[in-house]
């Protein structure tokens, strides 16, 4: 029924009207009581975009490793470092800072508040050997670094898993056929 256009009233119409069907019982009530119809859009649809998301693209040329920080969290209470990098730039915009300034003095306090964050780890893993507890993990890790965290379970299950062995032992044994009959080439 894509050929024909309009509705599902109209295409129904069509049909009965045709003798191609025959006429259903709601169409009656649905000729009496059709559906809204709604205007719809162009087909074009609108980016959206917030004001400090050129800053973040900025941002993200100049600290690539930061991609890495999961802007998906919902729950989480912190936006990402690139987030609060654009905000505080927008910030320093309209005290009447220049684009170039504000970007400089956002930079600097997104390296200062990094370093403060690394002494104050390296301060708790001090007080930690003082006491001779174990080292608590860091509050701050780097992104990349907790993506490894998690997928290192993964990385591991397959040199255990059984079903894994099984794969691996079929790859070796069809490679061992195929050297047997001669049907790998020279490697040339």
């Amino acid at each position: 029924m894509s050929f024909m256009k309009g509705d599902l009233l109209t295409k129904t119409r069509k049909l009965v009207n045709g003798l191609a069907k025959p006429q259903p019982v709601w169409l009656k009530a649905m000729e009496q009581a059709p559906t809204a119809t709604f205007p719809r859009p162009d087909g074009k649809l609108k980016a959206i975009s917030l004001p400090e998301d050129v800053y973040i693209k900025k941002f993200f040329q100049k600290y690539p490793v930061a991609k890495g920080h999961d802007a998906i969290k919902i729950s989480a209470y912190d936006p990402p470092p690139a987030r609060l990098f654009g905000l505080r730039v927008l910030e320093l915009k309209e005290q009447g800072v220049t684009d170039e300034e504000a970007m400089a003095v956002a930079d600097m306090e997104y390296r200062k508040e990094k370093k403060e964050k690394k002494k104050a780890y390296a301060r708790l893993k001090q007080i930690a050997r003082l006491q001779g507890k174990k080292p608590p993990p860091n509050p701050y890790p780097s992104a990349i670094k907790e993506r490894q965290a998690l997928e290192r379970k993964f990385v591991r299950e397959r040199f255990s898993s059984p079903e894994i062995w099984k794969i691996v032992e079929k790859i070796k044994e069809e490679r061992r056929a195929e050297r047997f009959n001669g049907t790998v080439s020279g490697g040339f």
